[in-house]
């Protein structure tokens, strides 16, 4: 887990519950600096940087292209 970088930061972790299930869904390995800490105290999330996604470098274009998908605006057809 050393060589795990982090690709993105959350302010809370109901914003992480999604992406969860998608990185599971890939296989892709993954965990979450400060998690439990904040899930806890919410409040401590600018002392500590937010909850961070942390990456196996690897797989950062797969985790990248979940991550932009996620943030496309939702198109009602």
């Amino acid at each position: 887990m050393e060589s795990f970088k982090t690709i993105a930061i959350f302010n809370y972790d109901h914003e992480t519950v999604i992406l969860k299930h998608l990185l599971e869904q890939e296989g892709i390995p993954y965990f979450f600096e400060n998690e439990m800490t904040l899930s806890v105290v919410p409040m401590y999330s600018a002392a500590l940087g937010g909850i961070k996604l942390k990456i196996h470098p690897n797989d950062f274009e797969q985790v990248q292209e979940i991550l932009d998908n996620l943030n496309n605006p939702l198109k009602i057809v």
